[in-house]
């Protein structure tokens, strides 16, 4: 193959790669934020002391996110092939692996969620109770009161979810680790290795700056 070939396949393969990363960190943080806040609130909530104080629940949710955490994410997404099959009709590609990243990343937003709503000023929900405020507004309230801390929650699981999708690539998840390994790594193609990696650091640096923006707004906001 020509240089000039050579180049404008990696290219293209790169650019491919990069929007596969993307669309799976993104419907995977979709998924994540909208089942692990409601987990996140559950685990709080049903603390000793708290608004809904139930031990066992608290004790079976708390269970069910350690051992699912506990799972290294390259053996969780091999164990959930099957249920990508199933789901999505092949354990292959990046439209399957947002269901391993999405169980992945449940229980690890859900434990973030946990202690921003820790972080909120106990005296303000019991104010809220004693102004007879329902325990559906006061857990409404909490969420607005914790804002930053859950926009921090999200930003810190993307840059997970990031880390994860690479190591997805080692099992057909496609992306940039995919691309890395396959063509960097077993096609010693170094240039290919080094300009993925870089594309990845840039993609966690730009998270990052843009969730510290958006954190540092909603601090101003309260």
């Amino acid at each position: 193959m020509a240089l000039s070939d050579r180049i404008a396949y990696n290219y293209d393969q790169i650019s491919q790669a990069t929007y596969d990363t993307l669309y799976m960190v993104a419907l995977s943080t979709l998924f994540a934020t909208i089942f692990g806040l409601p987990l996140g609130i559950a685990l709080s909530v049903t603390r000793s002391g708290r608004i809904c104080s139930c031990k066992t629940i608290n004790a079976i949710l708390g269970s069910i996110v350690n051992v699912v955490r506990s799972f290294p994410f390259i053996i969780l997404i091999i164990l959930l092939l099957p249920l990508s099959r199933i789901l999505v009709g092949t354990s292959i590609g990046a439209t399957a692996a947002v269901i391993p990243l999405s169980i992945a990343a449940i229980p690890f937003i859900a434990r973030l969620f946990e202690g921003a709503f820790e972080e909120i000023d106990k005296g303000l929900i019991e104010a809220a109770l004693s102004m007879g405020a329902s325990k559906v507004r006061v857990m409404r309230m909490m969420i607005a009161e914790a804002k930053p801390g859950l926009i921090n929650a999200i930003t810190i699981t993307i840059i997970g979810l990031i880390g994860y999708s690479a190591m997805g690539g080692a099992v057909g998840a496609g992306g940039l680790g995919d691309v890395a390994i396959r063509l960097g790594f077993q096609a010693y193609e170094e240039d290919v290795l080094l300009v993925t990696s870089i594309v990845i650091i840039v993609l966690v640096q730009l998270v990052q700056s843009l969730g510290d923006a958006l954190v540092a707004k909603a601090r101003k906001m309260r």
